[in-house]
């Protein structure tokens, strides 16, 4: 075997990346706020720490990736969503505690650096981050091709800014409260493992499939739908005067596991699957192909409620509308009883 003499004969081409880190530089540059010192390029990415109009601010930050939904992007050669996907995943993570994300910071680990991949989701994280007053700070790419091979990652990290009286923590969830679902528009970024597995191993289906469930959409189109960021609903929310008292973002844990981590420990949330009026036909078709039991199902997707409050029932119409003049579908999921902090999922 010849000794490798470069960088480049290694597998690590630096001309390149910077040749397609230009490419898409303009619309990073448009992703900015005025705290934002320096544009991107430098060691480290520079932001003021002046936020007028708050009088106690409170910085909340989050991390996250996309996980194997990359690996249906890769069968597609589609890769213009996954960007909104980590740069909404992360935006609702830090919103439901009532946060305005302020600046965001990307990695991206690949074993060989190619184009129009780098493009599509550096281009998708700046447009997500425009659309969301958030920042692209900077962020790292990491060409390995001893470490993926010709896979990559796609990790976020955001950070966000609250005033601290208006923390939403969920500590004010209480008896009687309705608990208020927000549309998902598909599985998000969470529960393809097992996607995977049921739709292309256990159903013999390609990305290319077009199953009659699915109404002429191919398996692959369903499956990237971009994680819906649900921000805008939430300040439309507060701009009508709601008061949501707790928050949870629907992730890989699905109903079942991640609204307990709001509640008190003296109520549960009870949660109807026969009130939820819309839910992407991808999960009934998964549910058929294994014989999903509810309690399953509803643990490991999001199952068509990507987001939900909490609310007290006379603000209820007011919220759900709020959420409508935001363009996300809300509906009346479930409501909270006298319980033990659990989240109990009915037919």
């Amino acid at each position: 075997m010849q000794t490798p003499s470069s960088y480049k004969e290694a597998g690590v081409d630096i001309d390149l990346a910077t040749e397609l880190l230009g490419r898409v530089k303009p619309r990073l540059a448009a992703a900015r706020r005025p705290e934002m010192l320096a544009p991107i390029g430098g060691f480290g990415g520079l932001f003021q720490a002046g936020f007028p109009g708050y009088r106690e601010p409170v910085l909340v930050a989050s991390i996250d990736g996309v996980g194997t939904k990359l690996m249906v992007a890769a069968e597609m050669q589609k890769y213009d969503t996954v960007g909104f996907d980590i740069v909404n995943h992360c935006i609702n993570d830090i919103a439901v505690q009532g946060a305005e994300p302020i600046y965001f910071l990307d990695y991206i680990g690949i074993g060989k650096l190619r184009s129009p991949l780098y493009e599509d989701v550096l281009g998708g994280i700046a447009d997500a981050c425009r659309a969301a007053n958030c920042a692209v700070l900077g962020g790292e790419t990491a060409e390995m091709p001893g470490m993926y091979g010709n896979d990559f990652d796609l990790v976020g990290i955001i950070t966000g800014i609250v005033e601290k009286s208006e923390i939403i923590t969920g500590e004010n969830i209480a008896p009687g409260d309705v608990a208020i679902g927000l549309a998902s528009n598909g599985l998000h970024t969470n529960g393809f493992s097992l996607a995977r597995k049921l739709l292309f191993e256990a159903a013999g289906y390609t990305v290319k499939s077009t199953p009659a469930e699915l109404g002429g959409e191919s398996v692959g189109e369903a499956l990237l739908k971009p994680h819906t960021c649900y921000l805008p609903a939430i300040k439309a929310a507060k701009a009508a005067g709601v008061t949501i008292n707790g928050i949870a973002h629907i992730t890989g844990g699905g109903l079942i596991d991640n609204v307990p981590r709001i509640l008190p420990k003296t109520v549960d949330a009870v949660f109807h699957t026969a009130k939820i009026p819309f839910r992407p036909a991808i999960f009934d078709l998964m549910v058929k192909i294994g014989s999903l039991p509810v309690q399953e199902a509803y643990r490991v997707f999001n199952m068509g409620v990507g987001m939900v409050w909490f609310v007290r029932p006379d603000a209820a119409k007011t919220a759900m509308d709020a959420a409508e003049s935001a363009g996300i579908r809300a509906f009346v999921v479930g409501e909270v009883r006298e319980g033990s902090g659990k989240s109990l999922v009915t037919e």
